[in-house]
């Protein structure tokens, strides 16, 4: 069972910066994707962000691209999800997700049907 553990989430000004990080447990290089959704308060769970590990072909939602930037380290299995000017609406509790499913489409992995396995998630609060 593959296990995410994620990091880097609390509460920052709007306008602030925050860097989530998410490192898997494995280490077979089985992992075909990995990828960001947030959820907050009575709110469907939003993707956000997603990266295929062999290649470092990312895509973004609309409504981060260019705020956000996900990105891995080989050597750690880890993902990361830089947040830059940060607006009170996206205060949710964030969580990375792992694929083992390939896919040639990057917007397959756009849903979170696609993915295998969560992390716990991680709060971010940005204040007004």
């Amino acid at each position: 069972q593959v296990q995410l553990v994620e990091s880097g989430g609390g509460l920052v000004q709007a306008g602030g910066s925050l860097r989530l990080s998410c490192a898997s447990s494995d280490h077979t290089y089985s992992n075909y994707a990995m990828g960001w959704f947030r959820q907050a308060p009575g709110k469907e769970r939003e993707f956000l962000a997603s990266i295929d590990w062999r290649s470092g072909s990312t895509y973004y939602a609309d409504s981060v691209k260019g705020r956000f930037t996900i990105s891995r380290d080989d050597a750690k299995t880890t993902v990361y999800l830089q947040m830059n000017s940060l607006k009170p609406e996206d205060t949710a509790v964030y969580y990375c997700a792992q694929s083992q499913t390939t896919s040639f489409v990057m917007s397959y992995y756009n849903s979170a049907n696609a993915y295998d396995f969560w992390g716990q998630g991680t709060q971010v609060t940005v204040s007004s």
